[in-house]
């Protein structure tokens, strides 16, 4: 069964706890899913449950902070999260209470910091999500900048890893291979072929799911996966093309 089905029902939030299982308590008003509650008694699904309301909510909370809600948003979220049509009334209903919620992001973001405290890969691969649908409607919003950077820092990130987080993503050449991988020009080969394949480890949509990350969510690391491989391929046919020519010159 998608996680999507397990998300409403006043059982569940009070199963989750916590300011994320305020929010579904809320969002799911008098709705009780009578099967939620034996489902949430699993270890396992009250953290992918959680995992997934405390996503949903920090997406509603970064849509409001540039003040709007745009259709390209909305259809990212959809594309990151692959939401069932059947589903989409329910999460719909969560967004719409984040999005209203006198709660703060800060909340939902210690939460899953909390739940996810083990897993880095996990966290780096949310922040890649909620620049995937800031990023959706042409412009990242300083205060969606703003936004991601305070929930990176809750995250456990560096200041320094924030801002080359933030570069990456607008400041740098999207085209730029090196950008992709976040690593400089002139890093030699063997540190380079390191740093590639530790982003393949960590960002495999097997290790996600491993780490407790509903299924539904790995089209982010799948994505992310692919764009490594693509910009690694290409430094490595830069970097053969100009020692054939070196040699030639030679």
């Amino acid at each position: 069964m998608s996680i999507w089905g397990k998300i409403i029902g006043a059982a569940a939030g009070l199963a989750l706890g916590g300011p994320i299982g305020a929010l579904l308590g809320v969002a799911a008003g008098a709705a009780v899913d009578a099967g939620v509650a034996n489902r949430t008694a699993d270890p396992d699904a009250t953290k992918q449950i959680t995992f997934t309301i405390g996503v949903i909510a920090l997406a509603a909370k970064m849509a409001k902070a540039d003040g709007r809600v745009t259709r390209e948003e909305v259809d990212a979220f959809k594309q990151v999260f692959r939401v069932p049509p059947e589903e989409m009334a329910n999460v719909g209903r969560v967004f719409d209470m984040a999005r209203r919620s006198t709660t703060g992001f800060d909340a939902y973001a210690k939460q899953i910091a909390s739940l996810m405290h083990d897993n880095r890969p996990v966290l780096a691969d949310l922040l890649e999500a909620l620049f995937f649908i800031a990023k959706s409607d042409g412009e990242v919003h300083p205060n969606e900048l703003n936004y991601i950077r305070a929930v990176a820092k809750i995250f456990g990130y560096r200041q320094a890893e924030i801002e080359a987080l933030v570069h990456r993503h607008v400041g740098a050449d999207p085209d730029c291979p090196y950008s992709v991988l976040g690593v400089d020009p002139g890093i030699d080969d063997a540190a380079l072929k390191s740093h590639y394949r530790k982003l393949v480890r960590d960002n495999h949509p097997d290790r996600l799911i491993a780490a407790g990350v509903p299924n539904d969510f790995i089209a982010v690391a799948t994505r992310r996966a692919a764009e490594i491989n693509v910009a690694y391929d290409k430094i490595k046919a830069m970097r053969n093309s100009a020692g054939t020519r070196t040699e030639q010159r030679a």
